[in-house]
């Protein structure tokens, strides 16, 4: 597994319709090579056919919301399950960054972040033939949601004053998860 977390903020706006849920679409669309978590800010509209997750899909959902903070992140070297832990983590440290600097009261369950009864988030993490692919939308503006959603926009959050640290914090949890497997003697 990689050492190093490469992070990007996205500052041109990027619509978000679930394909690009793909291997090496950071790659291709960025030109960041190797296990990268980028995010970028744009509308949300996944249609049923595009979901990943089954249970959502034979529900017939959908995803929606006017504008949304996205992250997008590829890992190679991970199982699913690792894949898994690593979205956890990224969405605790999500919700530490709402609490810590910017008072709000956020409560993170499983892979969403929840403000009330109002969801704030979406959360999906897959499998492709070379890596573990994840994406994270918080809503910015969550008109079109078909729950009872909130966003970042109602707190007067800036996004990506909000991306950079949820990134940084994200980067130095990975790089010191590796550290800590290399100081260890076997037993």
């Amino acid at each position: 597994m990689s050492t190093t977390m490469k992070t990007q903020i996205i500052e041109a706006p990027l619509s978000y319709a679930g394909a690009e849920l793909r291997p090496h679409f950071i790659l291709s669309k960025f030109k960041i090579q190797g296990s990268a978590l980028v995010a970028f800010v744009g509308p949300c509209d996944v249609k049923t056919e595009e979901l990943v997750d089954w249970e959502d899909r034979l529900a017939s959902d959908s995803i929606q919301a006017r504008e949304m903070l996205h992250f997008l992140g590829e890992f190679f070297g991970p199982t699913l399950r690792e894949g898994v832990w690593i979205q956890r983590v990224l969405m605790s440290i999500a919700s530490d960054v709402l609490r810590q600097t910017f008072s709000v009261s956020v409560v993170r369950e499983g892979d969403d972040l929840w403000i009330s009864d109002r969801k704030m988030s979406v959360s999906i993490v897959t499998s492709s033939a070379v890596s573990q692919l994840l994406h994270v939308g918080i809503n910015i503006d969550p008109t079109g949601a078909p729950v009872k959603a909130v966003g970042l926009a109602e707190f007067r959050i800036d996004p990506r004053i909000f991306a950079t640290e949820v990134l940084a914090r994200f980067s130095k949890e990975f790089e010191s998860v590796h550290e800590a497997c290399t100081k260890v003697r076997p037993v």
